[in-house]
């Protein structure tokens, strides 16, 4: 299959990156993001719809469900009959339903195959990618995804996989509130944080977990001058983006998740951003 991947960000450049030199064919609203992957032998297109045009695979990662709905417009008004779209970003699944539809009417496929493993396993290939198609189209999808995932599972039809993907975040997130009412526990008890954070961080190695975020030596909020203060709140806004998706889809579905929407509020204060010092929230700059 000719792929082509939209939506050169922090996840979705080193995704393309593993398919470089296999006739990929890349577009990012930034020249400077494809320039890397022109330099490995990827091809730069003039717009969404030039990808569409030279592609049997759209690969998607672009930052929300309105971002998905404007590049998928693009896609189906230019890509062959035949043609799979795969959106890779985490939304609700509802877009990828509806997208699924109007791409009926031309003859192409939608599967939503969202990814779990971060920068880092987007980087080694190592990555975990959930798929919601029909059986054909996620055969078709299967070693292309291959080239930078190493787990590529078939969670159903569309919507299935961002579901699976709402039900994972909305385990990480919330334990990422957990952890901040363990380490005022500690605190209050006279434990070392950091010797916490060593601890638990250890355990979690495999998938980095609630670790990732028990660097701080208190508790205390956060000035802007802080070491990690663009990291958290990088995990805090996407952290309310993936808990309010899955949030509403529990809502949809009857189930009553109070663990996430009391992380839901107070996430940002957990990891010490209080709103005061923060300045204007920015969104996950996926594409």
């Amino acid at each position: 299959m000719s792929v082509g991947f939209v939506g050169l960000g922090q996840m979705g450049a080193p995704m393309a990156a593993h398919l470089a030199g296999d006739g990929l064919v890349v577009y990012d609203s930034r020249a400077e993001a494809m320039a890397p992957l022109v330099q490995a032998g990827a091809r730069a297109a003039r717009s969404v719809a030039d990808v569409a045009a030279h592609a049997d695979l759209v690969s998607v990662m672009v930052r929300d469900d309105d971002q998905v709905r404007r590049v998928g417009a693009e896609v189906l008004a230019s890509a062959r009959p035949g043609t799979v779209l795969a959106i890779h970003s985490t939304i609700r699944a509802a877009t990828a339903q509806d997208l699924a539809a109007q791409a009926g009417r031309y003859g192409i496929e939608v599967v939503d195959a969202p990814v779990s493993g971060g920068f880092m396993g987007a980087s080694a290939g190592t990555l975990a990618v959930m798929v919601g198609g029909s059986d054909e189209a996620f055969e078709r999808c299967r070693d292309p995804f291959g080239t930078w995932a190493d787990l590529v599972l078939h969670m159903g039809p569309v919507g299935a996989g961002t579901r699976t993907k709402l039900a994972r975040n909305l385990l990480h997130f919330v334990a990422f509130a957990a952890a901040a009412e363990a380490q005022r526990l500690a605190e209050a008890s006279g434990v070392s944080l950091r010797k916490l954070g060593r601890v638990v961080r250890h355990t979690d190695a495999v998938t980095g977990g609630p670790g990732m975020v028990m660097l701080r030596p208190t508790t205390a909020p956060m000035l802007p001058d802080d070491d990690l203060y663009d990291t958290l709140r990088h995990v805090r806004d996407l952290g309310e983006k993936d808990l309010s998706l899955a949030v509403e889809l529990a809502g949809e579905l009857g189930v009553d998740v109070p663990l996430a929407r009391l992380s839901l509020d107070r996430l940002a204060t957990g990891l010490g951003l209080t709103g005061e010092n923060d300045g204007e929230r920015d969104g996950d700059h996926d594409g």
